[in-house]
């Protein structure tokens, strides 16, 4: 199930207070959703979804439902001209940028000790063959032995003992450029830094009996002949710091973490795959549950902030998918993983990382602008409106009934989709009140299915007849005995 897109534009901020639409909610079985003064009637839905081209689940219709309610509670923002740019209100909405960047700043410190910025350490590395660097020329020769390719295998050799007995280190890169084919190697035969294990054993070998500076004679692999010279630490010395350095962030990262992670006593509870998988199916449902689905000396790890991280993580929409439809077995690993970003903010905390001024205010700008970009997508931006409504009520009309054509031409797939962020989506429930009401998104999904028959039942009776009655068509029926093709007559000319 999509994740609930529903945010509402009542006067009561939290759900939990407004008894009285709760109620009203409930009483009127007949209305799908509602948004501020805007309801989503059954009927109205199920007409939608019935002639849209859109698959008929109940997953599907949800998610209808709550994009509908997204795109009318940003229709009324846009009529009272509330960008949604309180700080207060930004700043918890974009809790995920802000913990990232807070998170990324303690981890760029924490990782710079990882890494070697010896550089004598770098060179002793190097001389020992943890990483190689080369230049080569190939000259290629089929691996096969037919006779045809042993000749191209022969002229290759040859070619290549004539190239070699003319090579010096100070001339290997422009003969490389010379005779290597395309695609062979970078510039001047380069093939950078690598690990031995990245080359065929042939290659690699010969490259590591090489001492820095020295050129190899042809070398045979499936590819061909190689001439190989093993680069120097002074040409190397940069390219390999950074890959060495990379190496040497991996081994870093792993063992803290592991450290990290043994150190806090992570435990995942049983009943974490089953919660879990509730939280993906509807975060919001979770955003006060204090199931707690892991522990550690950080605390523990209830259900609303696992929701609460899940919409932290990059496309929500499609890790929530994944979350559904991974084995339970899978669960426990990825609620560790949550359960690791909880111990990166603790520690985060601890050192005291926070945002300075200009990220803070950067972030908010980001915020604004993605406002903006959804009325314009949607045609609802407030300038838009006022061009042809003057008092609020008449904005409010007008913004709806934009947003309903625009659900019609999307359905049909006439319109193009402007997605709504889950920071947006954050800003929007803070502040506003919805409601989506299951029975009657139930009760949509029936009757759009009934529709949906009837007018496929009508195309397919209006399709023209054949001709020829086709099998499975009234009129034919195939013979209980079909004869046989006749044989050709060879005395009948072509």
């Amino acid at each position: 199930m999509k994740r609930p897109l529903v945010f509402a534009l009542a006067v009561c901020v939290p759900l939990v207070a407004c008894d009285g639409f709760k109620e009203a909610m409930t009483a009127h079985v007949d209305v799908a959703a509602r948004a501020g003064s805007q309801e989503l009637s059954v009927t109205r839905l199920a007409e939608m979804l019935g002639a849209s081209k859109i698959p008929l689940r109940r997953d599907v219709v949800q998610t209808v439902a709550d994009m509908w309610v997204n795109y009318q509670l940003l229709a009324r923002a846009a009529a009272h001209n509330d960008s949604l740019n309180q700080p207060e209100l930004i700043d918890e909405a974009m809790w995920p940028a802000t913990t990232n960047t807070r998170i990324k700043k303690f981890y760029e410190g924490v990782s710079k000790t990882w890494a070697s910025t010896d550089t004598a350490a770098n060179a002793s590395d190097y001389a020992a063959g943890k990483l190689l660097a080369a230049r080569h020329i190939l000259f290629n020769a089929p691996p096969d032995t037919s006779p045809a390719a042993k000749a191209t295998a022969e002229a290759a050799l040859k070619k290549a003992q004539s190239v070699r007995a003319q090579l010096t280190s100070a001339n290997f890169a422009e003969m490389a450029t010379k005779y290597n084919q395309p695609g062979a190697a970078g510039p001047g035969g380069d093939l950078g830094v690598f690990p031995k294990e990245q080359m065929v054993p042939e290659f690699g070998n010969a490259l590591a009996a090489l001492k820095p500076g020295e050129i190899s004679q042809p070398v045979r692999s499936q590819f061909g002949y190689h001439i190989i010279r093993r680069s120097t630490y002074d040409e190397v010395k940069d390219q390999f710091a950074a890959a060495n350095g990379q190496g040497a962030q991996r081994v870093g990262e792993s063992t803290y973490v592991a450290k990290l992670t043994e150190s806090a006593k992570v435990q995942v509870k049983p009943n974490a795959p089953a919660v879990v998988k509730a939280i993906a199916s509807a975060p919001d449902a979770h955003k006060d549950d204090k199931t707690v689905i892991a522990t550690s000396t950080a605390g523990d790890l209830t259900a609303a902030r696992a929701a609460q991280w899940i919409t932290a993580f990059p496309n929500p929409p499609q890790l929530r998918q994944q979350i559904q439809s991974a084995p339970d077995s899978a669960l426990p690993e990825f609620v560790k993983a949550l359960v690791r970003n909880e111990l990166f903010l603790h520690q985060a905390d601890s050192a005291k990382i926070t945002l300075d001024t200009s990220e803070t205010n950067e972030i908010r700008r980001a915020f604004v602008g993605m406002v903006a970009n959804t009325w314009s997508g949607l045609n609802i931006s407030p300038n838009r409106l006022a061009d042809s409504a003057k008092t609020v009520a008449e904005r409010e009309r007008l913004a709806a009934t934009r947003v309903n054509n625009y659900m019609d031409r999307l359905l049909t797939k006439d319109e193009q989709f402007v997605p709504i962020q889950p920071t947006l989506e954050a800003a929007l429930h803070s502040k506003y009140d919805y409601k989506v009401n299951a029975a009657g998104i139930d009760r949509a999904l029936e009757s759009a299915t009934r529709l949906r028959a009837v007018a496929d039942s009508t195309r397919a009776s209006q399709q023209p007849q054949s001709a020829v009655p086709l099998p499975g068509q009234p009129g034919a029926a195939a013979p209980k005995n079909p004869a046989p093709a006749p044989a050709p007559d060879s005395t009948k000319k072509p």
